[in-house]
């Protein structure tokens, strides 16, 4: 389907790379390690391929629907939000030793506890910035769940991090494949703009409890 691809073309190519997507960001909020990102920008990459085959009245090979990729994506992160936000919500004594044993934890907690408890807005831009940051994701799940933060107030905010997430993500592999081919080079910079987006999250929210301190 796309030349230079390989292997990688036959498995966005398959109907089970919505599994793998659902699977790897479901699961990434356990193990931040896992390329969720990588393989979002990927198969939109190859959703940008079959359109531009389909514009040249070619018949392209299967690809990744946009629209079912967003939607994958965006459920998945918010289901991976809310079992964690569950478990570390019921986790009681137990959950509190382990943070305790973590200074990272502790300090987020500490920190980010706060943050949570603030207005509306003020929280919401926490949640969405924590969907782009390394592990921010996770820490703010646990925080919430562990401080007991409604689910009401958590949901919203988590559902617009996740589309917010997916749809930049998304965005990126299929404009990225669209202006420099479905390629090593499209797929290359769209990761290297979701690898930058997440510096930029994770020093924001360094800052913004610092911020509220201040005050």
């Amino acid at each position: 389907m796309v030349e230079g691809f390989g292997n990688v073309a036959a498995l966005v190519s398959s109907p089970w790379i919505y599994v793998l997507v659902v699977v790897s960001v479901l699961l990434d909020v356990f193990l931040p390690v896992l390329p969720s990102g990588v393989l979002v920008i990927t198969a939109a990459t190859a959703a940008a391929a079959g359109s531009g085959a389909a514009a040249a009245g070619r018949v392209p090979d299967d690809v990744p629907d946009i629209l079912v990729l967003l939607l994958c994506a965006t459920t998945a992160s918010v289901l991976g939000d809310l079992v964690v936000y569950r478990l570390a919500w019921r986790g009681g004594a137990r959950l509190d030793r382990a943070i305790a044993r973590s200074r990272r934890l502790t300090t987020a907690q500490e920190r980010l506890g706060g943050a949570l408890a603030r207005s509306g807005g003020a929280r919401g831009a926490l949640v969405v910035l924590a969907r782009f940051a390394p592990a921010g994701r996770s820490v703010v799940s646990l925080v919430a769940g562990a401080a007991h933060r409604r689910v009401r107030e958590f949901l919203p905010w988590s559902a617009l991090a996740g589309l917010s997430w997916a749809a930049y993500s998304v965005a990126l592999g299929y404009f990225g494949g669209q202006w420099l081919g479905a390629s090593w080079l499209a797929t290359g910079v769209s990761l290297v703009a979701l690898f930058g987006a997440g510096a930029g999250a994770a020093y924001l929210m360094r800052r913004q409890p610092r911020a509220t301190e201040a005050s």
